[in-house]
């Protein structure tokens, strides 16, 4: 698959980097209920289930709350999918 090849996975103490030549995703246990997946997509209008950041010194622009493994979803993926292609 061409996206394994290109993604480099990089454990932090805290969260899960995914990156190309730059970071495009944080993967991260926010609440004990609650997962987060953190995107660089700036530039991008929050929309359904993606929440811009308002933190000016976050990693990411935008976040996707999950409490649910059922959660996930194409949509989820399409949003990834957009921020890891912005990062290349």
């Amino acid at each position: 698959d061409v996206y394994k090849r290109q993604i480099e996975i990089s454990p932090k103490k805290t969260y899960v980097s995914l990156r190309t030549k730059k970071q495009f995703a944080i993967l991260q246990p926010a609440t004990k209920t609650r997962f987060e997946i953190g995107l660089n997509l700036k530039g991008e209008k929050s929309s359904g289930i993606l929440e811009e950041i308002k933190a000016t010194n976050s990693m990411c622009s935008h976040k996707i709350n999950l409490t649910s493994l059922d959660e996930v979803n194409s949509e989820v993926f399409n949003w990834v999918r957009a921020s890891y292609e912005k990062s290349i």
